[in-house]
């Protein structure tokens, strides 16, 4: 068996991405990143503010920033934000440096996710099932493009979705390796 690569979780907010990545990581004995935690970090200041200061525009500058970074470290579990995969530079670093997870989730289910969360800028609206609505029609023809595999996390515990994530990296790092489930999960 050859060593995994570096994955890259991608997918909408609330798909579970930052909960699935450090369970991997703890799994692998990897660092994990969530890209918009470390971009708060180098900022010092929290995401809403990043927004209301510069914008959507400017936070998206620092979030290629952070991805290009991120990507380039060796042995590596990152998860991205939901709005990562509009960037086509974020879309090539990730596809050229790692394999890459789609973390499919439904609108109801992010909607239940996120009801308290005060941190997600795009969110702060009075509709925000449209909101999360329109975001997939747009996102979601990119999240498919840019990963190598796609997992459903609703109605799943992290543990479930981490386990299937490894046994479908590992067939692709060595398609020889025995499956150890028949029934493949696939949207």
């Amino acid at each position: 068996m050859q060593d995994l690569p570096n994955l890259f979780l991608i997918g909408p907010m609330g798909a579970g991405k930052s909960t699935i990545g450090r369970l991997l990581a703890a799994e692998l004995s990897r660092e994990f990143f969530d890209s918009d935690h470390a971009i708060q970090a180098r900022c010092g200041a929290d995401i809403p503010w990043i927004f209301d200061v510069e914008g959507e525009h400017g936070f998206r500058q620092r979030e290629v920033h952070m991805i290009d970074e991120l990507t380039q470290r060796p042995s590596v579990v990152v998860a991205t934000g939901g709005g990562a995969v509009l960037r086509e530079e974020n879309r090539r670093a990730l596809r050229e440096r790692g394999t890459v997870v789609y973390l499919l989730t439904t609108v109801d289910q992010q909607l239940r996710r996120t009801a308290k969360d005060r941190n997600r800028p795009l969110l702060q609206c009075d509709n925000r099932e449209q909101v999360l609505n329109d975001m997939f029609a747009q996102r979601d023809p990119l999240y498919r493009a840019t990963s190598d595999i796609t997992v459903r996390t609703d109605r799943r515990s992290p543990r479930a979705v981490v386990n299937e994530i490894l046994r479908r990296v590992r067939r692709i790092v060595d398609p020889l390796e025995p499956a150890q489930s028949s029934n493949k999960v696939s949207p």
